[in-house]
């Protein structure tokens, strides 16, 4: 039996994985019950998702929300996956409760113009 053929993923599907990792992350660092640990982790891991789907997004498309730096989010994920061991929790930390929730509305605005 041969492999199902991978299918492309679309700049809609890209700004949806965008937008329910920011939402994910809201919900970590909103729960007070959970180990501030595993929601370092939990947070780190779904920057990472992010960048890495900000990274194939096209410039034709994050041109219309200028105020985001589109190439430092996808920096950020890669950072996390190659150098982990230099970045702080404060880093991590700021960026969940600053940068996230802009990100995600500007996701949100993009996403309602996609099909």
């Amino acid at each position: 039996m041969s492999p199902q053929p991978v299918t492309p993923r679309l700049v809609g599907d890209r700004l949806d994985d965008v937008i329910g990792a920011c939402e994910a992350i809201g919900r970590y660092v909103g729960d007070e019950r959970l180990p501030e640990d595993l929601v370092h982790d939990a947070v780190r891991m779904r920057l990472v998702e992010i960048g890495e789907a900000v990274r194939v997004l096209p410039s034709t498309v994050t041109a219309s929300e200028p105020d985001i730096p589109w190439s430092r989010v996808s920096d950020l994920g890669d950072r996390l996956t190659r150098r982990y061991f230099d970045t702080t929790r404060a880093v991590v930390f700021g960026t969940a409760h600053t940068d996230v929730p802009h990100l995600a509305d500007a996701a949100r605005r993009l996403r309602a113009t996609r099909p």
